[in-house]
């Protein structure tokens, strides 16, 4: 809606552009950066602004988000807890709040209510790994963006380690969803609170009610402290989950990484709302557990859920741990098996593993083939190993990403700039930590034959640092040889984020000012040339193949977030001399190279979202020829290319494989991986992978399954756009998953499914 009379035209520096809502605390408006980035900005009201006791909160509050900030959450931008009127800026999501869409389209089903649920246990999970409690988690703090649930306002929040603020006469949270500690003991209500709060807020989403609902918020507090829920209207399989989450003890509820594991195993339909449920397909192999079988029926053994993460070492040296996980002990683990069984068995036959079209539940595919066709030999010595790697913010989970070189691997990203891992073993030699928050899909840079990039970001701290620099490291010792300002605009060019690149023995970079690409030895740092991007334009450094391109557009078109024509330029390699324009129509995101000339693809937006990919871009830069071919859809997910083909992975795990000339199918696999990034390709296999470590290994001629993997690390599974996971050295098949996880194995003797 637009400003009202009397609303301010800016704040804190941000001019004003509309007002998005209004609650009793303060109102939220939008505004942008000078970037052209949205924002949204809480202004508390003013009759708070003198309230010693509202400006702890807030400061609180501020504190918390900034915490939390990440893939699930509104990133904090800018705050001034002690402005006059205190105020907040955050990321502006997109989408309606989880109470408008269902007042607008009703409660979800299916599939959707599956998604939802885990990706709020999975904000739940990266909230309290920080050490925060949110305690006001309801349907109106949950914004359904394209990407996936975002949970926002960390008004009443606090750390897990401090006491809460006293506040006399007061309950703070909303009724039909606050948690029995919550209503009774305030000063003790801890991560679990939230958990009971998720079970609600589930219920809610299924059915448009809540379990507790009454006609006065004090009947529905009673309900909360002294009545069973009401859930009849709940899927059977999904309801089992919510009464553990809804135990009056909190001790009982499940945390939230235990509760991320059982949500992931539930069918993908959610079965029915009794016990003559459909038929429940599943996105992960299942164990069987004995015990609980032979208290059931005589029928065959009963899918359970899926192992946990596997615990692993902090110190980041290699183990030969190979492991598939650990299974929750809990005394409610056999309670969900039987829901999932009621959901899951249909006839008295019980699905014991999952093939989806062509899909494989486990080792063994179609075709009798078991393993990858045979390949490079493995490195000397190896053994299959799993690693921690510890950055400079462990408290902030997040990936890496690797190259190898000789028989050494070298990976980076989020708090690591760079490590140098044995891949023989997964012993670190060395690790250069960054200190700062990281920018979500930064990662390596990469490597030459003695030097390693990466990126460091400054710490909060230390504002006269560079936000982000690019870092050159010795390869053999660890010892940094130079940094360099980087820039960050390559997100809004080309869709990738990808402020650096090593070509040769050069690495090119955008300058600090967002003005320039430089080029220098990437030993020592020297700068080989500078060229500025043509007037009013921002650009970012594309490969292609042995060449090297600028990818620039419009600063107008940058700062509204809207690039809808871009322009390539051939860069001379020794001089950095643009060669002439080829104009691109549309957004579209680099991919690689297929017979010698750029392969893009077209982005296709709604509004200011990205909804997915339509068309191919094909770009031969010495003729400066381009040719466009619509796809048969849009496809979703994540995209990737390797020898010349083009690779689609789905949220769901369809993996699409198109030919980059014509647009069109070479095939399509329904596989067990969710949110995979991918490929990457070693012999005859090709490698997709997800956040939890979790591989499938399909056959590059016809996507065939080889093989699949259970998880390895408690990851986001919702994920798109994210590189490729997985880097293959010789026979070795070395993956990188959530929590800086690093993982290797014989991709002739993968790990067995559990």
């Amino acid at each position: 809606m637009s400003l009202r009379g009397g609303d301010p035209t800016e704040i804190g520096g941000y001019p004003l552009e509309a007002r998005l809502g209004s609650g009793g605390m303060g109102t939220v408006f939008l505004a942008r950066t000078s970037s052209g980035r949205p924002v949204a900005i809480k202004l508390i009201h003013q009759q708070f602004a003198g309230d010693d006791e509202f400006r702890i909160r807030f400061r609180q509050e501020v504190a918390a988000a900034r915490r939390v900030s990440g893939a699930f959450t509104a990133a904090v931008v800018d705050a001034d807890p002690e402005a006059e009127q205190p105020w907040m800026a955050t990321a502006y999501i997109e989408g309606h709040t989880l109470t408008q869409h269902i007042a607008m389209k009703g409660p979800l089903d299916g599939a959707e209510l599956r998604r939802l649920a885990i990706g709020l246990a999975e904000a739940l999970r990266d909230i309290h790994r920080v050490g925060v409690v949110h305690r006001d988690l309801k349907p109106s703090n949950v914004v359904l963006s394209p990407e996936g649930p975002r949970v926002i306002d960390f008004g009443i929040s606090r750390a897990a380690d401090q006491e809460t603020l006293t506040m006399t006469g007061r309950v703070i949270g909303t009724p039909p969803f606050m948690s029995p500690e919550q209503l009774q003991a305030p000063r003790g209500v801890g991560p679990r609170s939230d958990v009971f709060s998720l079970g609600t807020l589930l219920v809610y989403s299924g059915t448009g009610h809540g379990p507790f609902d009454a006609d006065s918020p004090y009947l529905t507090a009673y309900q909360v402290l002294h009545e069973e829920p009401s859930l009849d209207a709940v899927p059977v399989a999904l309801r089992a989950v919510v009464e553990l989450c809804l135990d009056k003890e909190p001790d009982k509820r499940p945390s939230a990484d235990e509760l991320l594991v059982l949500l992931r195993d539930l069918p993908i339909d959610l079965g029915g709302t009794d016990e003559g449920g459909a038929d429940a397909g599943r996105t992960r192999d299942v164990a069987t557990e004995p015990d609980f079988a032979a208290r059931t029926t005589p029928a065959p053994t009963v899918p359970v859920v899926a192992p946990a993460a596997p615990e692993t070492g902090s110190t980041g040296t290699g183990t030969t741990d190979t492991s598939a996980g650990r299974r929750p002990g809990r005394r409610w683990r056999p309670v969900l098996a039987a829901a999932v069984a009621v959901a899951a068995i249909g006839g008295g036959v019980a699905v014991l593993k999952v093939t989806g079209p062509g899909g494989s539940g486990g080792n063994g595919g179609e075709g009798g083939e078991s393993v990858a066709t045979p390949g490079a030999a493995l490195p000397a010595g190896f053994e299959p190993w799993n690693t921690v790697v510890q950055g400079g913010r462990p408290e902030i989970p997040d990936e890496l990403r690797c190259v190898a070189r000789g028989d050494a691997l070298f990976c980076g990203g989020g708090s690591v700039v760079a490590t140098r891992i044995k891949a023989a073993d997964g012993s670190s030699e060395w690790t250069v930590k960054s200190p700062g928050v990281p920018v979500r899909g930064m990662h390596l840079v990469g490597a030459t034959d003695d030097t390693v990039l990466g990126y460091r970001f400054a710490a909060e701290n230390f504002p006269q640092d560079p936000p982000s620099e690019v870092v050159a490291i010795d390869a053999a010792s660890g010892r940094e040889l130079w940094s360099a300002p980087s820039g960050a605009q390559s997100q809004a060019v080309t869709g990738r984020t990808r402020d650096a690149l090593v070509l040769g023995s050069a690495v090119v970079t955008v300058d600090a000012f967002n003005s320039h690409l430089e080029s220098r030895d990437a030993h020592s740092g020297e700068i080989t040339w500078r060229t500025p991007f043509p007037a009013d334009t921002q650009c970012a450094p594309v490969p292609a193949g042995p060449r090297l391109l600028a990818m620039c557009a419009s600063n107008a078109e940058v700062q509204a977030g809207e690039v809808s024509h871009s322009t390539l330029y051939l860069v001379d390699r020794a001089s950095g001399k643009l060669g002439r324009p080829i104009a691109i129509d549309g957004f579209a995101a680099p991919m690689g190279v297929a017979d010698g000339g750029l392969v893009l693809l077209q982005v296709h937006m709604e509004g200011a979202a990205l909804t997915g990919y339509d068309g191919v871009v094909r770009v031969d830069p010495a003729s400066r020829k381009v040719t466009y071919s619509r796809l048969a859809k849009t496809y979703e997910g994540t995209p990737g290319m390797v020898n010349g083909t083009l690779y689609m992975s789905g949220q769901t795990g369809l993996v699409t494989a198109l030919d980059p000339a014509t647009g069109r199918e070479k095939w399509s696999r329904q596989t067990s991986v969710e949110g995979a990034s991918g490929p990457a390709a070693g012999g005859d296999a090709l490698y997709f992978s997800s956040a939890t470590g979790r591989v499938v290994a399909l056959s590059s001629r016809d996507g065939k399954t080889l093989w699949t993997t259970d998880p390895r690390a408690d990851g986001l599974t919702g994920e798109s756009g994210a590189s490729p996971r997985v880097t293959v050295m010789g026979g070795a098949v070395i993956v990188a998953a959530a929590n800086n996880t690093l993982f290797s194995f014989d991709a002739q003797e993968p790990p067995k499914p559990s």
